[in-house]
């Protein structure tokens, strides 16, 4: 059973910096940067794929687009040291804007947009929204761009001209999600020309871009007694935070007898079929060359990840009060119930009895309560990248998250206390 009162309390000072993390985190690429400025005060630096690395006690992180892979070698760590990694990923559900964006219709400029992952289109409606994302220039480096102000809107049709909209939305994903940010003839190449001023760069060194929206109202406490969290990309960016939060502070203490790791992918929510994705071969190649930078052989990377075990971190849903029945009866996680333990037997979430164990130690280890997940057999149950990182390296791997409401809306709502028991239970997982 879940383990009984936590013996830690709420640290508002956790909860405080992942505010802060998520505002200046608006698409995967700012994700990941935000997260390697708390790698570099923490000691780690960064080493490029393209070079040889050493094996050396330390902090290394290697940074591929949206993706960031972090670990700390601890004294006396040997090639056959086994690995504990906290996976989660940096992209959330989203507008993006397409290679040709400027359009427009009736009179209005406007900016064509793709739908990217599993989007509750209703809750993009009538929202103020910014831009941000990379810019690729010809000199073959990237540009960060965040531009937080009102900028774009997609409008809802009034209920004069749609008085059933109340028994029923459909929105055309083509046609009714296309945002507004203007008025007048389509202007070819007036969003990047606009970007690139705020980027500082000129409109003529782009040859490329990976641009979305985001929702500009800032995260925030909620309720009487600010016991609530309410903010975009919570899904998967509180994972994020809490991984980077346990990694800096499990380096802090010289590390323990495994090797952490923090393993943040991009893509999760399109099914991680990508070279920055969970599929793809980017955290097995780190794995690899860390065991070899240590003198290793290809034997002593098997043994390394015979021992090696994965506790994959993504949200997860907390009972909604009013739509009760379509959670499974007996497993009702609430917020600031602790993290959550997901468990599936067809394997759309990996864990099992050993990864169970595993789960439960970390949390006694850190004296945080935990609860149980599992869908109502009527619903279909969603997936990690847990499934898809225990088949492709083989390693025990069991999946966790924090319980939430409005999973995968442009704002979504969690426990306050949630994030600082997650990255205790995150921590106490990295230092066993």
């Amino acid at each position: 059973m879940p383990t009984a009162a936590p013996t830690v309390f709420f640290d508002r000072a956790h909860t405080d910096d992942l505010i802060s993390y998520l505002a200046a985190s608006p698409s995967p690429y700012h994700a990941v940067a935000s997260a390697t400025e708390r790698l570099e005060k923490a000691g780690f630096r960064q080493v490029a794929e393209t070079e040889a690395w050493d094996g050396r006690t330390g902090g290394r992180y290697v940074v591929r687009g949206g993706a960031l892979i972090a670990w700390y070698v601890p004294e006396g760590a040997g090639p056959q040291t086994p690995f504990r990694i906290v996976g989660a990923h940096t992209d959330s559900p989203t507008l993006r804007v397409k290679p040709r964006p400027d359009t427009g219709s009736e009179g209005w400029r406007q900016i064509a947009v793709e739908i990217y992952g599993g989007v509750p289109l209703n809750t993009w409606l009538d929202r103020d929204l910014g831009i941000s994302g990379r810019l690729a220039l010809r000199d073959g480096s990237t540009a960060l761009v965040h531009l937080d102000e009102p900028l774009l809107r997609v409008p809802q049709l009034a209920i004069h001209l749609d008085r059933q909209v109340n028994d029923g939305l459909k929105l055309d994903r083509q046609r009714h999600l296309t945002p507004v940010w203007g008025i007048g003839p389509v202007e070819e190449g007036a969003l990047i020309a606009h970007v690139a001023g705020h980027a500082g760069v000129a409109v003529s060194d782009i040859i490329g871009w990976d641009l979305m929206v985001h929702d500009i109202q800032p995260p925030s406490y909620l309720g009487r007694d600010r016991e609530l969290l309410a903010s975009a990309r919570l899904d998967n960016l509180l994972s994020v935070h809490a991984g980077t939060a346990a990694l800096g502070a499990v380096a802090a203490a010289g590390g323990g007898p495994c090797i952490p790791v923090l393993a943040a992918f991009d893509h999760e929510e399109t099914g991680s079929e990508s070279d920055t994705g969970a599929q793809g071969p980017l955290l097995g190649n780190v794995l690899e060359r860390s065991v070899l930078s240590r003198g290793g052989s290809a034997e002593d990377r098997a043994r390394a990840l015979a021992g090696t075990i994965c506790l994959s971190s993504d949200m997860g849903h907390a009972v909604h009060p009013n739509y009760s029945e379509r959670h499974e009866p007996g497993h009702h996680p609430v917020p600031n119930g602790g993290p959550i333990l997901k468990t599936n037997v067809n394997q759309r979430y990996a864990t099992d009895a050993i990864g169970r164990a595993v789960f439960t130690a970390a949390c006694e280890r850190a004296g945080v309560p935990w609860q149980n997940f599992v869908s109502n057999n009527a619903m279909p149950c969603g997936t990690t990248i847990g499934p898809i990182t225990a088949a492709r390296l083989g390693i025990t791997t069991v999946d966790c998250g924090v319980a939430a409401l409005s999973m995968h809306s442009a704002r979504e709502l969690c426990g306050a206390d949630d994030p600082f028991l997650l990255a205790s239970a995150l921590k106490g997982f990295l230092e066993s």
